[in-house]
C-alpha cells in the first residue's frame, strides 16, 4: 500500500474494506466528534457497516467515481479525507473530511486535502473542487478559506440531521484558482 507523507509521524493512505475492524475503531473514538457536523459518522456503527462504508468506497473508486483515503499518525487511523463525489467526465468533485480529536491541530487535515487538490486539478485535470460544510462548523469554514474556496451559497435548511433541519453551505475552488504546491 502507498503512503504520503504529512508529517514527521503521519501518513495519508488509502482506506480499503479488509481495513473495517481498525475504520470502526476510529470511528467510535470520532463519532461524538464528527456526529454533529456529517451524517455518515453514524453509519459505521458495527463491523458490517463499517465494512460495507469502506466496501461502497472501494467500488466508487473501482468505478472512477470516489475514494477515501485516512490519515495515520503514528500507525494510527485518526481522521480522513475523501472524494464522496468524483465526475471525471464533467470535471467536478467533491471532498470531505473527518477527525477524532487526536487528528486535530496538527494542520493534518489541510495538508491531506491539498494532495487531493493537487490529484484532482493537476493529475485528473478537474475543473471545479465544492466542499460542504454546516455554517457552524467554524473549523470546516476555516479551512475551506485557508485552501482558497469561495462560498458559493448556503442552502437554507438543505437536510435533516439529528431532528433538525440543517443549512448547508456550498464552498468551491476552480482549477485556475488553485496553486499547486511546489
Amino acid at each position: 500500500m502507498f503512503t504520503v507523507p504529512l508529517a514527521d509521524n503521519a501518513v495519508l493512505c488509502p482506506l480499503e474494506p479488509w481495513q473495517a475492524p481498525e475504520f470502526l475503531a476510529h470511528m467510535d473514538r470520532a463519532r461524538a466528534h464528527t456526529d454533529p457536523w456529517i451524517g455518515w459518522a453514524g453509519h459505521s456503527t458495527d463491523l458490517d457497516s463499517a465494512r460495507a462504508t469502506l466496501q461502497r468506497y472501494a467500488d466508487r473508486q473501482a468505478a472512477d467515481a470516489g475514494r477515501i483515503f485516512g490519515i495515520r499518525v503514528d500507525g494510527t487511523l485518526v481522521g480522513g479525507v475523501m472524494f464522496p463525489q468524483f465526475d471525471a467526465a464533467a470535471g467536478n468533485c467533491e471532498i470531505g473530511v473527518w477527525t477524532e480529536p487526536a487528528g486535530e491541530g496538527r494542520g493534518l487535515v489541510a495538508a491531506a486535502v491539498r494532495h487531493l487538490i493537487d490529484y484532482a486539478f493537476t493529475t485528473r485535470g478537474m475543473h471545479r473542487i465544492e466542499w460542504y460544510t454546516s455554517p457552524a462548523n467554524l473549523r470546516s469554514r476555516a479551512l475551506a478559506q485557508r485552501l482558497g474556496m469561495k462560498l458559493d451559497g448556503t442552502m437554507r435548511e438543505h437536510y435533516p440531521h439529528n431532528g433538525v433541519r440543517q443549512d448547508k453551505e456550498v464552498w468551491s475552488l476552480l482549477a485556475r484558482e488553485w496553486k499547486p504546491s511546489a
